[in-house]
């Protein structure tokens, strides 16, 4: 399912959540904020120990997606409304994150 770019990416702004759409049929809903607090950049985990730097509790309720632009062939790109836009979610790990979603 990962290996391959998703078949359709949609924020639905109302509801606080991004569906990605896979190519096998399966659909991952994942709120926005989850997917905020996992952001992957150095800024939000440590680079040599792999520990999340982010403080989880100071991310907005209301977080959204300010710009959303897939980067290659591999990973999807999002500046959020908090203005933090570095981290590269590869569709293994955005996959991932909306295996664990509520």
């Amino acid at each position: 399912m990962a290996s391959e770019p998703p078949k359709s990416i949609k924020a639905y702004r109302e509801q606080h959540v991004l569906e990605v759409g896979w190519n096998d049929g399966s659909v991952q809903r994942i709120a926005f904020k989850t997917l905020r607090s996992e952001c992957p950049c150095a800024g939000c985990v440590d680079e040599l120990t792999g520990v999340r730097t982010l403080d989880v509790d100071a991310i907005p309720a209301d977080i959204a997606p300010a710009h959303i632009e897939l980067c290659g062939n591999y990973a999807l790109r999002v500046e959020w409304s908090d203005g933090h836009s570095t981290g590269l979610y590869t569709w293994q790990r955005l996959a991932e994150i909306g295996a664990g979603a509520p």
